[in-house]
């Protein structure tokens, strides 16, 4: 594991090569018993395919995989125990679990507001994995998306977001959400089968060789 580090001197500066990328999924795991919320998980639906293949496609070339999800209040649950609450939600739910993840080695943060850096221990798990690159996933593009790439911007990373992994309540807010993370932070916006990690596990292996 590498070694944390206080030098944020590198993570300005975009057209250096990124020595890390790490996937980010929001809010995917989830019983959607909110208001609107079987509007949300007919979205979640439509694109845990291509989630599905983004996150595998990571696994692969060695990227870390991070779930970031909503505690909704119970702050007497851990992650596990609410992943489980979710599985037996609904069978849609359960579905969701079971294909897109936690998978092993995968890492799972639990967040109390909508941002995944807010009161969370997001950065340092960053800072500990070396990574400056995020690739954003899951839901919704204009309120957690939104909010976690705004603080990851301030924060110095270089952010991907995939429009076909993420998604909103109505397609019109999430096209404009795509514009304004763009615009204002500077998103790259790709499809999930555009974005490339295949170059990622070798960048790693020639850091661990030079350290």
């Amino acid at each position: 594991m590498h070694s944390l580090s206080n030098d944020l001197s590198d993570r300005t500066g975009e057209a250096q090569v990124a020595a890390n990328t790490a996937v980010i999924v929001l809010d995917m795991i989830s019983a959607f018993d909110f208001e609107d919320g079987d509007r949300i998980r007919a979205h979640a639906i439509r694109m845990k395919d291509a989630l599905t293949e983004l996150a595998d496609r990571a696994r692969k070339a060695g990227v870390p995989v991070i779930f970031v999800n909503d505690n909704f209040g119970k702050w007497t649950e851990d992650f596990g125990t609410y992943v489980d609450s979710v599985r037996h939600a609904s069978d849609e739910s359960r579905q969701l679990v079971e294909q897109i993840g936690p998978k092993p080695g995968d890492y799972h943060i639990l967040k109390p507001q909508r941002s995944a850096f807010y009161a969370t221990p997001l950065e340092v798990l960053l800072l500990t994995l070396d990574v400056k690159d995020l690739v954003l996933t899951g839901i919704t593009t204009d309120i957690c998306v939104l909010f976690t790439a705004h603080d990851a911007y301030m924060r110095g990373y270089r952010i991907t977001v995939v429009s076909d992994c993420t998604a909103a309540l109505n397609d019109e807010h999430h096209k404009t959400a795509l514009e304004l993370l763009k615009r204002v932070v500077h998103a790259e916006i790709k499809k999930g089968g555009d974005v490339g990690f295949e170059d990622v596990g070798q960048r790693r292996e020639k850091a661990g060789r030079n350290g």
